[in-house]
């Protein structure tokens, strides 16, 4: 009887073992289909488009000329897509780096990829600005802050942390006087940005030896890693209302305030 029982169960093993490793095999004969993201970041001056499809960066262009950012957009996207063999209908979603940034920038890349959405019927992912930003250097196992020139003497800013391939916001996203953005910040901090930058020397000053800067190749936002984040969030299944999608301003733009009072 437990020589019956020993046999049984060892079959049963032998068959569960075959039945796993016949899914593992199928699962990896049986290839799911690939995503391919356009992603538009026009948050600054140094304006970009790429494309990515799923881990793999097909292509990217990045301008950083004092160029308006509609005059350029479309040839960009239109010169990618050529070089890349692909045509917009490939694409199977488009993201798009929602700020805080330039007011300006940010209603082109937005108004932009609400076009490329409508014409080839695909969604919308948007992605904050500094997130993409600070994604840029997420292998690094210091703090990281991202900062944008904001004008009338702040920056846009915030505090990242990565760790076990996992992003934190220690700081959310602010428009502040530099000065006081850095009374927060406490121990070796990498910097980044057209931000920091321009105070740079006020940086170096208030941190006592603690503050490093990004290289001068990841001091700018890249649409690859707009499109990186929006691939894990298509994962996800979160998308963007197109109707009811708009910049995230941080603050009013000028003309608002000169207009509402």
């Amino acid at each position: 009887m437990y020589k019956n029982r020993l046999s049984f169960s060892r079959t049963v093993g032998l068959i569960v073992g075959l039945y796993f490793a016949a899914f593992t095999l199928l699962s990896l004969l049986v290839k799911l289909p690939s995503v391919k993201v356009l992603a538009i970041e026009t948050a600054t001056m140094a304006g970009s488009i790429a494309v990515i499809e799923d881990d793999t960066l097909i292509g990217e262009v990045r301008i950083n000329v004092k160029i308006a950012h509609s005059e350029r957009v479309m040839t960009s996207v239109e010169w990618l897509l050529t070089a890349s063999t692909l045509s917009i209908n490939d694409i199977d979603a488009f993201a798009v780096s929602i700020g805080p940034g330039s007011f300006t920038g940010l209603r082109i890349g937005l108004s932009t990829v609400k076009g490329l959405s409508y014409a080839a019927k695909k969604p919308i992912v948007s992605v904050p600005t500094l997130d993409a930003f600070a994604r840029r250097l997420r292998f690094s196992s210091l703090p990281i802050c991202p900062m944008l020139d904001a004008r009338k003497n702040e920056v846009y800013a915030a505090l990242y942390k990565w760790e076990n391939d996992q992003c934190t916001k220690i700081i959310p996203e602010t428009a502040i006087a530099p000065s006081d953005f850095l009374k927060e910040i406490k121990g070796h901090t990498i910097f980044m940005g057209e931000g920091a930058k321009i105070y740079r020397e006020l940086i170096k000053e208030k941190l006592n030896g603690n503050a490093l800067f990004a290289s001068p190749s990841e001091m700018t936002p890249s649409a690859s890693s707009v499109a990186e984040i929006a691939i894990e969030k298509l994962k996800e299944g979160i998308t963007a209302d197109p109707v009811s999608l708009v910049p995230f301003y941080l603050r009013r733009p000028e003309a608002e305030i000169l207009w509402k009072g």
